[in-house]
């Protein structure tokens, strides 16, 4: 177990030195390297999948939900100064969704996932993060999936930073 917590700290450091790296890339460079695009999630138990990418890289969120209507949500994507990392997040910037979630996927094209999470409720409103139970979906070498019977149909947040293939010349 303490190795778990160690890979996790060290993934958390990542991901911090990640953002922190991005916040600081210049305006001019901000627009090739970030992008954050508003999407609308939709019930009715249809699968859906919005993508978005930077250079050879694309995240793809597919899904179907059932209630409610539609809700507003965001995609941001995010490539680093070196190339070396690729970051995806998908969420719902009002906090919890009220939408009851059949099925996600999040895949990154061009990556090898290092760090992913997924949340039942986001940070808005006063609110923390929260977080689904481990078992509640399934990280692979370049997919996020719910896994069959253990998802509680709640989604409001998933982030995936994955390495590149990119090689020094």
């Amino acid at each position: 177990m303490e190795s778990l917590n160690n890979f996790c700290a060290v993934n958390l450091a990542a991901v911090l030195v990640f953002v922190l790296i991005s916040a600081c890339v210049p305006v001019s460079a901000s627009a090739e390297r970030t992008k954050t695009v508003e999407f609308n999630v939709k019930p009715g138990g249809v699968v859906h999948t919005f993508s978005q990418g930077i250079q050879e890289y694309e995240c793809s969120f597919t899904y179907a939900s059932q209630g409610g209507t539609n809700e507003q949500w965001l995609m941001s994507v995010g490539l680093s100064d070196d190339d070396r990392l690729f970051s995806c997040s998908v969420w719902r910037p009002q906090g919890k969704s009220y939408l009851f979630f059949t099925q996600f996927k999040a895949e990154l094209k061009g990556t090898k996932i290092e760090y992913a999470n997924a949340y039942s409720q986001t940070a808005a409103a006063g609110q923390s993060d929260v977080p689904l139970k481990p078992e509640e979906f399934t990280v692979g070498d370049s997919t996020v999936t719910h896994t069959s019977g253990k998802f509680n149909a709640q989604l409001s947040k998933l982030t995936a930073i994955g390495r590149t293939r990119h090689d020094e010349l």
